[in-house]
């Protein structure tokens, strides 16, 4: 009977303990610069055009963006269906910002098996985010560019380099916001 109570008194201590220091933390709150991200909330249009090349034989592709602020304010999710030269598809993304490296995070992953994971940042109306992306075997790096030109439409361009210094444009067009 002693061994239960001294278990059960030294549970409820570590309780106790534990509580008390949950009270002194701070409770995480979404960095400032999240705010910006705002711009993509809501329903897109995206219509464009894939250049032929690694990726298939190049054409037109329509999609649409469902965007909005997961709980707690940290993260952006987009929920997209897409059709289009690469056939039809949908992708699930997360855009949020980490505070020690100061930049934009970009986590993408489609139902053709690719995963993207970029980091960006935004000067006046231009983003510009850089990952490294898996065409086949081979791994290049890509850029992604979105020009803001209105409070509903902005455009993007796609790019990749073997060597980061010659970019080739792999998709542009444009989103508009519903």
């Amino acid at each position: 009977m002693n061994t239960r109570f001294t278990i059960l008194t030294c549970i409820m201590l570590l309780l106790e303990i534990a509580l008390l220091a949950r009270a002194q933390v701070d409770i995480a709150k979404p960095a400032p610069e999240l705010k910006k991200l705002d711009y993509f909330a809501g329903t897109w249009t995206a219509r464009g055009r894939i250049n032929p090349g690694p990726m298939g034989p190049g054409g037109k592709f329509t999609g649409t963006n469902h965007v909005q602020w997961m709980d707690g304010a940290f993260f952006l999710v987009t929920h997209s269906e897409f059709n289009g030269a690469m056939g039809k598809g949908t992708e699930t993304a997360y855009m949020g910002y980490d505070s020690n490296a100061k930049m934009y995070t970009y986590d993408s992953f489609n139902s053709l098996g690719e995963a993207d994971h970029a980091k960006g940042t935004v000067h006046g109306d231009t983003w510009r985010w850089q990952s490294d992306t898996r065409i086949g075997p081979q791994t290049i790096k890509g850029r992604l560019t979105i020009r803001m030109l209105s409070a509903t439409t902005y455009r993007f361009k796609f790019e990749t380099s073997t060597d980061g210094t010659t970019w080739n444009t792999v998709l542009e067009g444009r989103d508009t916001k519903k």
